[in-house]
This record gives structure tokens, C-alpha cells and sequence, in this order.
């Protein structure tokens, strides 16, 4: 049976320190974190009991969170500090800001981060916010990427997560939860999805064919709504213009079609870009290589 994870996504307590070091400490689960939670429970700001644990189970936490002062945690964040273990990191609700190496990284619904072993970070959330933390291990998982990195969530990583909050017998570093959050392309770019009906429903199209070529208006028009505020939906909901949304979206479909060793033009054409040129442009934009460096340098044989 899981314990009660008293989980700090900054730091520990002198009395979680304690626990931690005893060497039969049983393992957590997955934390759930609300600031108000911490002073409900008469915890220092941030800290709060994970979900689904016993009533009164003694707290234990990951044994390598680097010490913070309970002075400096705030309701609002955390202070820079280091793990010694993968994080990963999301957002159910509300609004958090994850600041790395002077990069901040905005996590919504449907985005998560990845903070690798060994980078320095802080935290700022909304007073309302719900996140979830998954930690594991550097010596039993080898995480894709070396840096921090944003990563989409797909549905069925959202309902395992969730699934995991409301489970006492989720452990932290389990290494099918680790396989599953880590099995996207490492290459692909964000992409926040929108939450109203007319853009959600655009974006579930699109996601579905992205080589539809209907313009902002025309998909306006076929869902009678205003093209404007279709447009802005998109802006505000997923932080991305209609046309770059759409264009970051053809753009990870084309990742998978390289790799299945399709020609670029033949790649370019199935993702919906007018052009070959057009295609190399825009991945050249946000990869910084053109389609044909990417593909040689992501080849078993360049690899070896």
C-alpha cells in the first residue's frame, strides 16, 4: 500500500527529511498539489498530501530533493533548486510557469515539462492550480532528453495521470508510467490545444488531416462562427496564431513520415504545404536543419 506522499515540487521539511532516510520507507504516490492545500493541513506553503493516500499514513517524499528553506516557499512558488532525479511535471488545472536556465516554460492541460536530473529551476502557479509531479530515478531510466524540455500530452497520458492521482497503490518511478510519458517523438514542437468549441473542434480536424487546406474563415464559415473570434480563440487559448498553430501541427506529422523514409516532397505534399520549398523553409525555421540534414542525422547509421 502506497503512503502519503508529502510532496514538495521545491523542497522537503526537517520531519519528510527524517522519514525519507529510514530505508523501509514504502514508495508514493504520484503528488497532487494545490498551495491552498499546504495551509489546510498546517504544512508550510507548497507542500500538500498526495492523493488518495490512507488518512494518517506517515509522510515520505523522494529521497534526493534538494533542501530548500520552508521560509521561501511561497504559496505562489518555488525558489531555484535541483533534483537528482527526473521530474515530470503537469497541469490539470490552472496555470504554472517552470523558469529554467533563464527559459520560462508555460504549462497548460494539454502540455507537460520534462526536467531532466541536475537543472536548476523554480516555480510560479496560480493560487488555483493543480499539478501533478512524477519522479524517477537516473539509474533505472534513461529520459530521451538532455535538456528541459515541453512535451504535448496525449489523451491517454492525461487519463493515466489523473487515473494515478486517485490510485493508492501508484508508485513514483515506475518504469511502464516512465515509458509511457517519454514515448513521443523528442523532436516534436508544443502544441497547446484550444478549449473553446469552434477552435477545439478545428484542431481535432486538423489533427485528424493536417493537410487541409481550409483557411481561418473557411472553417469559420462551415462552423458559423466569426473568423475573428476564431482567430483570437487560438491566440489566447493556445498562445499560437491560427497559421502557426497549423503549421507546428504539419510539421510533427512530418517528423514520423521522415522517419518512415518518405522523400520530402512526398512528405511535404501529405502534411498539406503548397510547396517542397515551402516544407524546407518551415522546418528549417524550427529545427534549424533542413529536412534531408534531419533525416542523415537521425539515421541508425549516422547514429553509429
Amino acid at each position: 500500500m502506497a503512503k502519503s506522499a508529502l510532496s514538495s515540487e521545491a523542497g522537503t521539511t526537517e520531519e519528510s527529511r527524517t522519514i525519507s532516510t529510514h530505508p523501509a520507507a514504502s514508495p508514493v504516490v504520484p503528488s497532487m498539489v494545490t498551495p491552498a492545500m499546504a495551509t489546510d493541513l498546517h504544512l508550510p506553503d507548497g507542500l500538500a498530501v498526495g492523493s488518495g493516500a490512507p488518512e494518517g499514513a506517515p509522510a515520505v517524499v523522494p529521497p534526493s530533493v534538494e533542501s530548500v528553506d520552508d521560509d521561501f516557499i511561497a504559496a505562489g512558488g518555488h525558489p531555484t533548486h535541483v533534483h537528482d532525479f527526473h521530474q515530470f511535471l503537469y497541469v490539470p488545472l490552472g496555470r504554472i510557469v517552470i523558469t529554467a536556465l533563464g527559459r520560462d516554460y508555460e504549462l497548460s492541460p494539454s502540455v507537460a515539462l520534462w526536467i531532466p536530473a541536475g537543472i536548476p529551476h523554480s516555480a510560479r502557479f496560480d493560487l488555483d492550480s493543480l499539478f501533478v509531479v512524477e519522479t524517477f530515478t537516473t539509474e533505472r531510466h534513461h529520459l530521451p532528453y538532455t535538456e528541459t524540455t515541453v512535451v504535448n500530452v496525449t489523451d491517454a497520458q492525461r487519463r493515466m495521470l489523473l487515473g494515478r492521482m486517485r490510485c493508492s497503490e501508484s508508485h513514483h518511478d515506475d518504469s511502464s508510467v516512465f515509458a509511457a510519458l517519454s514515448n513521443g517523438h523528442p523532436d516534436c514542437l508544443p502544441l497547446p490545444q484550444p478549449t473553446s468549441r469552434a477552435a477545439s473542434t478545428v484542431a481535432r480536424e486538423l489533427i485528424r488531416m493536417p493537410s487541409d487546406p481550409r483557411t481561418a474563415t473557411e472553417w469559420a464559415e462551415s462552423l458559423y462562427t466569426n473568423s475573428t473570434s476564431l482567430r483570437r480563440a487560438f491566440r489566447a487559448e493556445t498562445g499560437l496564431a491560427f497559421s502557426e498553430w497549423r503549421t507546428r501541427l504539419r510539421l510533427n506529422h512530418s517528423l514520423d513520415l521522415l522517419a518512415q523514409g518518405h522523400l520530402v516532397s512526398t512528405v511535404a505534399a501529405r502534411v498539406g504545404f503548397v510547396s517542397t520549398n515551402g516544407y524546407i523553409l518551415a522546418f528549417r525555421k524550427y529545427f534549424d536543419q533542413t529536412p534531408g540534414a534531419y533525416v542523415r542525422r537521425s539515421s541508425p547509421a549516422s547514429a553509429a
